[in-house]
């Protein structure tokens, strides 16, 4: 069986709500509130479904961190993360 090599580039919504999940160690309601919140935007596939990108991924891994280990609250991590960004 041949393997394929496939490039994925990092903006590409390619990774479902629950899979995120998992990967990241959130619960789907935290990813839900983070989304609504503007933390991440996610790209809507019609209503409900939401895809996420490996930079999405990487974002909210940080955002793991930062409210795990640094016990800091959604508003504070959009302003850190504004603040690192701009």
């Amino acid at each position: 069986m041949p393997l394929f090599d496939i490039q994925i580039s990092q903006d590409e919504p390619v990774y479902v709500i629950s899979v995120v999940s998992k990967l990241v160690g959130l619960p789907v309601w935290t990813l839900r509130q983070l989304d609504k919140a503007g933390v991440v935007q996610p790209k809507r596939i019609g209503k409900k479904s939401r895809l996420y990108s490996l930079k999405d991924v990487r974002r909210l891994e940080y955002v793991h961190y930062l409210m795990e280990e640094k016990r800091v609250n959604i508003q504070g991590i959009k302003i850190i993360i504004a603040k690192e960004e701009g």
